[in-house]
């Protein structure tokens, strides 16, 4: 079955064509570079890995709770719409918000691969670009693992949704060559970090942990390149500069926040889009949810040198200031050592298991002697 009749909606042209602005960008200094900057390009060389090989795909997923969360999560919980379902809607219900989750992480993935190229093209340093290409390496990975999650075990895509393109659109079509940084590897990798995580963390499932601890592990390298690049960059810029900026994380993050909802699957179970906008709104899941998005965006927006007084209001208004002083490092160095420790005990079960295959196997021999 091919990917279009998978889609719930339809999802328009087969191709979506933006403009592309700016320069390409030579440099003829082949001069070793930033240290901190090539140690993150031999990290990301020697961080390269199969997904076809280090995830294990024979696991089973059941299409109709592919992520085994709470149904407390669900916008519609508790609501009479929750009531008068039966078991079979709320069923699928379970499988359409995992199945529009997934899709949003794909399509951001796919933006992020596009995004990862343009840096590539358009930066001037030649250390940053050897990091761009590793990471259009990690960005093309994480599309095909998205992409087969969604063909093999849910079975079902959503379109992208109207807001992420609207700010991949504007990411993309700025002709500064610092806006692909900007929007996508601390706007969208930042969002996507957020929610990767809260799912990573309630969901135990193994395939869906698997996959999003190992897609987070390269997602930390990410957005400290771009925190690195863009810190030494914005210290040289002007104040209005740093204000055009700050004006763009302000549009995103409202974006992000006000329309990241999931509310195309409601009206797809025949809620009224009013009512499925009333309902996002007053969800408490989806307001911890909201605010938890910004955990890897104020910080890093902060370090890189954007804080000026209408970006804090803008936080103070949302609910995030605080979120300013939350330590980067260590939410990196934590998935780091998730996405390792998730190896390390899967390794040791199939040793152990091997181990006894092989115990066996001889105990079968000493018998038959």
């Amino acid at each position: 079955m091919t990917t279009r009749e998978l889609y719930v909606q339809d999802p328009g042209r087969p191709t979506w064509e933006v403009p592309a602005s700016g320069a390409a960008r030579f440099g003829w200094d082949y001069d070793d570079g930033r240290e901190r900057l090539l140690a993150l390009y031999r990290k990301g060389k020697d961080k390269q890995w199969d997904a076809a090989k280090r995830i294990d795909w024979d696991q089973e997923v059941d299409p109709y709770d592919p992520l085994g969360v709470p149904d407390e999560n669900l916008t519609v919980y508790g609501t009479p719409y929750w009531t008068r379902m039966s078991e079979a809607d709320k069923r699928d219900l379970r499988r359409h918000y995992a199945s529009w989750q997934f899709s949003q992480f794909l399509h951001g993935e796919q933006g992020a691969l596009v995004c990862a190229s343009r840096i590539v093209e358009s930066v001037p340093d030649l250390d940053a670009k050897f990091y761009s290409a590793t990471q259009a390496m990690d960005e093309a990975r994480h599309v095909e693992i998205y992409s087969r999650f969604l063909h093999e075990k849910i079975g079902m895509l959503y379109p992208v949704n109207t807001s992420l393109q609207s700010l991949l659109d504007d990411t993309l079509r700025d002709s500064r060559w610092d806006m692909p940084y900007l929007g996508m590897q601390v706007l969208i990798e930042g969002l996507a970090l957020a929610a990767f995580g809260m799912l990573r963390d309630s969901t135990e499932k193994p395939l869906p942990k698997q996959i999003l601890a190992y897609v987070m592990q390269d997602e930390a390298r990410h957005v400290a390149f771009g925190r690195m690049a863009l810190r030494d960059y914005y210290k040289q810029l002007s104040d209005a500069e740093l204000r055009e900026r700050e004006e763009f994380v302000i549009e995103g993050c409202y974006l992000m926040r006000d329309r990241l909802r999931g509310e195309e699957v409601l009206t797809g179970f025949g809620i009224p889009a009013a009512e499925a906008a009333r309902l996002s709104e007053r969800s408490e899941y989806l307001q911890i949810f909201r605010k938890l998005l910004f955990s890897r965006i104020v910080p890093c927006v902060r370090d890189i040198g954007l804080w000026g007084e209408r970006l804090q209001r803008a936080y103070a208004d949302m609910g995030v200031f605080e979120m300013g002083d939350a330590n980067l490092d260590q939410l990196m160095a934590q998935d780091e050592e998730i996405a390792e420790e998730i190896d390390a005990r899967r390794f040791a079960a199939e040793e152990a298991a091997r181990t006894e295959e092989i115990a066996g196997a001889i105990a079968e021999a000493v018998a038959e002697e």
